[in-house]
């Protein structure tokens, strides 16, 4: 127990010192005069219409529902949305009296996908890379390197690969690469989505601090309003059609537009969501771990569990960021050998394979038995059309057509995919994606499913939809849910039993 406290202890995040030597930092000011973006090969706009000012210094919470353009509203601030073979852009959009695509080292910009933020194979590489390109003397690098690092609680080794970070490392790599740049402008897509509660207050507050001390404008996206609520003094909402419904300090909005806000699809503080369960009846163990160590080259990352996955329940895999979970959940689906111990699958799951080790299985065997959603989605897509994506499974079964058709449409209308059936899959949304990607897995619904983070990036609305397909699968037709998540309401909500590194209930 000591043990654990201490580590906590040197989690924690530090103040971030601005330093007599770093430049001077002056916020942005950000004007956006009818301006819009439509993705080349989409007929409906991901952003249109739009009137904003803000102010240097102000500190903006970006909501709307999934799919409103907010991510595409920070790339265009950030100067990297792209030239006009990858979209049309309509009005007006600056940063400090410029377009933002000419200028360079005023905006700091962390993605929401934290894979696609990593540049260099070093930690320490990683965030000194913006300094580099903004010419930063050699000794204020790496000086700013730690302090950032320190800022956001990520104490690794300068030279730690950054290939073996766990998706919330990765989060607060992004963050202090962007910290330790000094931005005029700070734009964050979801920074806290993959982390675990203590990290999302650690790196909310190293945001907060380094803002107010550097004079930078701040925008952030972000679902779970509440996070935010404390640091910012400013919410704008973005509409699915275009537009801004909502302008103004957290406590107008929130007030005024409370029951619209919900129904749009914001997570609005003090309304919990619900999602209704049918009857459990937890079956026959369809895999089970004994001694079980996963890791990976050899590297255990988790000491040795005991663990089932039953028909007919959901298992939640959860604990703070690095302990392993995303690796334990790929080493349950057959994707990854144990490094020590053995997962086994039983005869019900198993079927006429002799082996009982899924690691052994054939891909066609594996995928007809488990279905695996991973950490970033674009990782599994392998069709042009979202339709054919989760089409993919379906035909590997050899259906039907008619049965094809149906499953597909069925899902893309459940999910708010029915429109974008035609898009390719890259140029989703991060939201519109995890949704894909985990629609891939609920259309053929294998016997055994495991789901990697299955509601990052969702609202209100796309979160129950996501999370009530889930429960059918388990409630329903007795499938088993093995789902890694940081999300206390999946927890709540899908929770049948609950595997926390380092002890179960």
């Amino acid at each position: 127990m000591a043990a654990d406290a201490g580590a906590r202890r040197d989690r924690r995040a530090r103040p971030l010192r601005v330093g007599a030597v770093a430049r001077p930092v002056t916020g942005s000011r950000i004007r956006a005069r009818g301006w819009g973006w439509r993705h080349a090969g989409r007929a409906v706009p991901a952003v249109a219409g739009l009137d904003l000012d803000v102010e240097p210094g102000e500190r903006v919470l970006l909501l709307g529902p999934s799919g409103a353009g907010k991510s595409t509203l920070l790339a265009a601030l950030a100067g990297v949305l792209g030239g006009e073979d990858e979209g049309d852009e309509t009005g007006e959009l600056a940063v400090d009296g410029a377009h933002p695509a000419g200028l360079r080292g005023t905006a700091g910009l962390v993605l929401q996908d934290p894979q696609a933020n990593t540049i260099m194979s070093r930690v320490g590489d990683d965030v000194a890379f913006g300094c580099e390109n903004l010419a930063v003397p050699r000794d204020e690098i790496w000086r700013r390197v730690r302090e950032a690092l320190a800022a956001v609680g990520l104490d690794v080794a300068l030279d730690r690969s950054t290939a073996a970070l766990s998706g919330g490392q990765r989060q607060r790599l992004a963050l202090a690469g962007v910290l330790a740049m000094r931005p005029g402008l700070i734009l964050l897509d979801e920074p806290t989505a993959n982390l675990d509660p203590e990290g999302v207050v650690e790196v909310r507050d190293a945001v907060a601090r380094v803002a107010a001390e550097t004079g930078a404008t701040l925008v952030v996206v972000e679902h779970r309003v509440e996070t935010w609520l404390p640091v910012v003094d400013r919410v704008v909402v973005l509409a699915a059609g275009g537009g801004a419904v909502a302008d103004g300090s957290p406590a107008a909005v929130l007030d005024a537009h409370r029951a619209q806000l919900a129904h749009d699809g914001v997570w609005v503080p003090g309304l919990p969501v619900e999602v209704a369960r049918g009857g459990r009846h937890p079956g026959e163990a369809l895999l089970v771990g004994e001694a079980l160590r996963s890791g990976r080259d050899g590297a255990a990352v988790h000491e040795p569990l005991d663990v089932q996955v039953r028909a007919g329940e959901a298992l939640i895999v959860t604990g703070r960021n690095g302990a392993g979970k995303s690796t334990l959940a790929l080493t349950l689906a057959g994707l990854l050998p144990p490094v020590a111990g053995a997962v086994r699958a039983t005869a019900p799951l198993r079927g006429e394979l002799a082996a009982e080790a899924p690691i052994r299985w054939r891909p066609k065997q594996l995928a007809s038995r488990i279905g695996t959603v991973f950490q970033q989605p674009e990782h599994q897509f392998v069709a042009a059309r979202v339709r054919d994506e989760v089409a993919a499974g379906l035909r590997a079964l050899r259906l039907p057509q008619p049965e094809v058709d149906a499953r597909v449409g069925g899902l893309l209308a459940a999910l708010r995919l029915d429109a974008l059936a035609d898009a390719n899959p890259f140029t989703l949304s991060g939201g519109e994606q995890r949704r894909l990607s985990v629609a891939t897995v609920l259309a053929p619904a294998p016997r055994v499913m495991v789901l990697d983070e299955p509601t990052f990036g969702q609202d209100r609305r796309t979160w129950s939809e996501l999370v009530r397909l889930i429960a059918s699968l388990v409630d329903d037709r007795g499938c088993a849910v093995v789902a890694v998540t940081h999300d206390a309401d999946v927890e709540r909500v899908l929770g049948d039993r609950v595997l926390r590194l380092g002890g179960e209930r």
